[in-house]
């Protein structure tokens, strides 16, 4: 398993579909993951620290993980399969869970717990965007940066 870290959201143009990019911490692989746009604002909620005045569904799921007493420790993308990917929530007493990837990656930024990846799904998903030597990725990877810099939650809002 690869530690992996959120880039962030963004929504894919023209098809306005929304998406979660991963990058490898140890490498220089990225992943892509097609979520919903749900899920798409749970993820950018909990990076940029918004609270809302009411849970929200993985708001919800932290508290009662909490209530029950455990603690999720990591959450794992497993496997990619006809491109779509699978999830675990690895828990402190042992537990682990089924989840799709968009939902484990809302309750890991809320949490705090840590996020893997199979290098089997790396391999076949990831793409490797090296730091010098590819000047159009990294062209690509600035703007998404700078996308980054200024998309807003409401950016995700369903049916705009």
């Amino acid at each position: 398993m690869r530690e992996v870290d959120v880039m962030g959201v963004r929504v894919e143009v023209p098809s306005n579909n929304p998406l979660v990019l991963l990058r490898e911490v140890d490498g220089e692989r990225y992943l892509t993951i097609w979520i919903g746009a749900v899920e798409a604002t749970a993820i950018a909620f909990a990076q940029q620290g918004v609270v809302p005045p009411r849970p929200l569904t993985h708001d919800l799921l932290k508290g009662v993980v909490e209530a029950l007493g455990a603690e999720l420790l990591e959450v794992r993308i497993t496997d990619v399969r006809d491109g779509v990917f699978y999830a675990v929530l690895v828990f402190d007493n042992g537990a682990e869970v089924s989840a799709r990837p968009s939902d484990s990656i809302a309750l890991a930024l809320r949490t705090g717990a840590r996020i893997v990846c199979a290098e089997t799904v790396l391999a076949e998903a990831g793409v490797a965007v090296p730091s010098d030597e590819d000047d159009d990725a990294a062209d690509e990877v600035e703007k998404f940066r700078e996308f980054l810099d200024h998309v807003n939650p409401e950016d995700f809002s369903a049916g705009e």
